[in-house]
């Protein structure tokens, strides 16, 4: 289906797509495109942003278009597609088919960016070389005492605290995006995509964006055993990108220190792992749990 509204035509053609899945997002689209149109933009070509509204049944869609009029008083662009379907990565290849930048940053719903993010992606993916990138990402503070423990220690976790996870946030070079054609039908599509580039081809920016954890211990436990199985899947499915993992090692001498010095936060984040494994089994249909 074609973008409701292309927004202005006698703007040049963009040098950045950021590509927004949305599903029944009514709720935080707005503050994602809003922090999107606060963004700082050194570059005089303009970047564009198309959100793919799929198989939304509330006002993700007319939300979402109610700033377009907003973006393009900022020299901006935005796009709207509508789609009947639903599913993430259907979403991302519908969005991929209309993008007319070669840099795609893949932004989720319930992302806030900081102002020097997207400028920041731009300046370190605008090179011929395959590049990788994410922002450092902040967790959102959390509303459940569950998900506030369990947030406590992921936070701390080596990965998260050294890698670049790209959770809700990733970005790809032209070269890059050359990696695959459509996205695979997968659960894991960010750790997909992050194995596709080796660790030097991975760099992390120094702007911040927002990023929040589902809310209580049901919705935790369901999301972890997702993404084990997302790992799962990628390793079943393509071994040859696990040659590119540098995930750091989480040794039992730090894991003793964090549960010392935080035992309730290292009790809840080590109990949502043991209900995983002691559980394991296909993972059930995507949910945010709010």
């Amino acid at each position: 289906m074609p973008p409701i509204s292309r927004g202005p035509t006698t703007q040049p053609l963009p040098v950045l797509s950021i590509l927004v899945p949305a599903s029944n997002e009514e709720a935080m689209i707005g503050r994602c495109l809003e922090a999107v149109l606060q963004s700082t933009w050194s570059n005089s070509a303009p970047f564009e942003t198309i959100v793919i509204s799929n198989g939304s049944q509330d006002a993700t869609t007319e939300t979402a278009l109610r700033l377009q009029s907003r973006f393009e008083e900022k020299g901006c662009i935005l796009h709207v597609l509508d789609r009947k379907e639903g599913g993430k990565l259907g979403a991302l290849n519908a969005g991929d088919r209309v993008a007319r930048a070669p840099i795609r940053v893949y932004l989720d719903a319930d992302v806030e960016v900081s102002d020097g993010l997207i400028d920041q992606l731009y300046q370190v993916l605008d090179t011929p070389e395959p590049r990788y990138s994410s922002g450092t990402l902040i967790l959102t503070k959390p509303e459940s005492w569950a998900t506030r423990a369990y947030a406590r220690i992921y936070a701390k976790v080596p990965f998260m605290k050294y890698g670049v996870p790209g959770a809700g946030l990733f970005a790809v070079n032209a070269a890059g995006r050359t990696r695959w054609d459509d996205f695979p039908k997968i659960i894991s599509d960010d750790t997909f995509v992050r194995l596709s580039f080796r660790p030097e081809e991975r760099v992390a920016v120094p702007a911040t964006y927002k990023w929040p954890l589902v809310e209580g211990w049901r919705n935790l436990v369901r999301v972890r055993r997702r993404q084990n199985a997302g790992v799962d899947e990628i390793r079943d499915m393509y071994p040859d990108l696990l040659g590119n993992d540098d995930k750091p090692a989480f040794p039992i001498s730090e894991k003793l220190k964090l549960a010392l010095r935080d035992p309730i936060g290292f009790g809840v984040y080590s109990g949502v792992a043991l209900v995983v494994r002691l559980t394991r089994g296909a993972a059930s249909g995507w949910s945010r749990g709010r």
